[in-house]
């Protein structure tokens, strides 16, 4: 199998995913989506895990940073790390594209989801790996578009 070429690093803010812990109650989510759009951010992409006690809901949002100042001073719980926002040009038909690429650079993924929005009419995957840096090197060698945050929050 041929290595993939690579390129230069992402210029831009890396895409900030949220984790934030809610009571597996009815109207939890809702609660927390309309607190946000109260303070005018916007959910760009949203996933659930659900356990017997417990959910953890998985954000991207428009404003990482007023989203962090909301949770901490409302005692939200939750935790903020980086992700990858691959364009799929093709759509669906570039999954696995994606995941033959993520496993030639041997990068795991550890949970994907899409986004409810889509700049320039392209579908999009937000990807959690164990490798940013070399998972997104590995994309942009392959043609895929990797979105940083103010792709998505203009």
């Amino acid at each position: 199998m041929t290595q993939p070429t690579t390129k230069e690093a992402l210029a831009g803010a890396p895409v900030r995913h949220f984790s934030i812990f809610l009571d597996n109650r009815a109207g939890a989510l809702l609660e927390v989506v309309k607190f946000l759009e109260q303070h005018g951010v916007v959910v760009l992409a949203f996933s659930i895990v659900d356990s017997a006690e417990s959910s953890i809901a998985r954000m991207i949002v428009s404003d990482p940073t007023l989203v962090s100042k909301l949770l901490r001073d409302h005692d939200i719980a939750f935790s903020l790390t980086s992700v990858l926002v691959v364009e799929l040009a093709e759509g669906a038909a570039d999954l696995g594209h994606v995941l033959g690429c993520l496993l030639m650079a041997e990068v795991n993924l550890l949970f994907s989801y899409p986004l409810l929005v889509r700049p320039r009419d392209k579908a999009l995957l937000v990807l959690h790996v164990d490798d940013n840096e070399c998972a997104s090197t590995v994309l942009q060698g392959e043609g895929f578009q990797i979105l940083t945050q103010g792709d998505l929050s203009r």
